[in-house]
């Protein structure tokens, strides 16, 4: 993990970032990483070296956001509540990713199974009661 940021108003990654607050930042990106294969990019810690902020990419493009629960750099009006999320992550071998996923501690929601729209589906739950579905439809959205 780098501890750099910058400025740049560019962006050269994703671009809708799923943002998350959890209790315990550093057990949830070493799960990320195992069990859904994300990759830890920057990482912002606070004056006492606790991670408050971490940015990590998801193994097929885009990325997410976590942040600490009652970090002290937001305005406490503007705090965001430790909430589960539900997100749909694209997966081309939901097979292969929930059998690392359930190897590396994550709760089984749904094993996978075949929808009626033709894809292949699982769900699975993080530490921090987050719910991952993960899938082979890319989605049909139209062009920019």
């Amino acid at each position: 993990m780098t501890t750099s940021n910058t400025a740049g108003l560019t962006p050269a990654g994703p671009q809708i970032w799923p943002t998350l607050r959890c209790r315990d930042l550093r057990t949830l990106i070493g799960f990320y990483e195992a069990a859904f294969g994300f990759r830890a990019g920057v990482a912002y810690p606070d004056h006492t070296g606790q991670l408050v902020h971490a940015e990590l990419a998801g193994p097929r493009g885009g990325g997410i956001m976590l942040g600490l629960d009652g970090n002290d750099y937001v305005d406490p009006r503007q705090r965001m509540p430790v909430a589960p999320i539900r997100c749909y992550v694209v997966e081309p071998d939901p097979d292969a990713l929930f059998s690392r996923a359930i190897a590396a501690g994550a709760d089984v929601v749904r094993e996978p199974y075949d929808t009626p729209h033709g894809t292949r589906d699982c769900e699975l739950q993080d530490p921090e009661g987050n719910r991952w579905l993960f899938g082979t439809s890319p989605g049909e959205l139209p062009a920019p």
